[in-house]
């Protein structure tokens, strides 16, 4: 049986009072996890931005954009891991649409 692999992007929100070290730490530990159960497709750091609202009492966060194929198992996996670990302040994963080729419209007769 062939084994479905869909296309993901998460955007995961680092504690920005962590040190630089540690925000490193954090984003490799989860490149590496992604790239262990799928495939990397980009990472894009936008480095410390200011937050919408405060999040325990924080007003600013780290974040990071990775896209990225895996099975379909693996994202809620990944959700759960973001929300048991310590410096993540927020996570979503969501499945990007694949996208089909135009079908061609019959010419008028």
């Amino acid at each position: 049986m062939e084994k479905k692999i869909c296309s993901y992007e998460t955007l995961f929100v680092v504690d920005a009072t962590l040190a630089e070290e540690d925000q490193k730490a954090l984003i490799e530990k989860f490149t590496s996890l992604i790239a262990e159960n799928g495939t990397v497709g980009e990472v894009n750091e936008w480095g410390k931005r200011r937050l919408a609202y405060p999040i325990n009492d924080m007003f600013e966060g780290c974040y990071v954009n990775v896209t990225f194929k895996s099975e379909p198992a693996f994202p809620a996996e990944l959700k759960r891991i973001f929300g048991i670990t310590d410096g993540i302040l927020r996570a979503n994963v969501i499945r990007l649409e694949e996208k089909k080729a135009p079908v061609a419209e019959k010419a008028a007769e």
